[in-house]
């Protein structure tokens, strides 16, 4: 794995400390939007390169334009390169992800979610009531079916 190449220029020697801490900042959140919008990249750059194969005209026969095929060829090895360099950005954000999630233990989403009260007391005496009413028709029915059975 290749590291990513040092930002030089006159910003990297006047706030060397800055831009460190500013690398040291990046929360994983903002590393997933940035790895989100790497992947939209990577499906329009893919779009248009297909769009491209779409368009080439296959050699059967028809009168060849040397020109007009190097221009779409350039076109089409410039979309392959962006969507190499796009995966390898792809990779280092998904390994710095992880890096950052290494030493997390996993969290089941139910205790994530905010409760205002509790699910299970709430089953717990809809159920009851509903044994209730139901045992209460059963006595009326039993006391009807007493009597008119005479």
């Amino acid at each position: 794995m290749t590291t990513p190449p040092q930002a030089t220029g006159c910003m990297t020697s006047q706030f060397p400390g800055q831009q460190a801490q500013a690398a040291r900042d990046v929360n994983t959140a903002s590393l997933c939007r940035i790895g989100q919008e790497t992947v939209q990249d990577i499906v329009l750059r893919t779009m248009e390169i297909f769009q491209l194969l779409r368009n080439m005209q296959l050699p059967n026969g028809v009168t060849y334009h040397p020109t007009t095929h190097q221009d779409r060829l350039g076109k089409l090895q410039e979309h392959l390169r962006m969507l190499s360099v796009l995966f390898r950005k792809l990779r280092l954000v998904y390994d710095k992800c992880i890096e950052n999630c290494a030493g997390l233990e996993p969290v089941p989403p139910e205790q994530l979610i905010p409760y205002v009260e509790d699910d299970s007391s709430k089953l717990d005496e809809r159920s009851a009531n509903q044994t209730r009413s139901a045992s209460e028709e059963r006595r009326e029915v039993l006391e009807v079916n007493k009597v008119s059975a005479p």
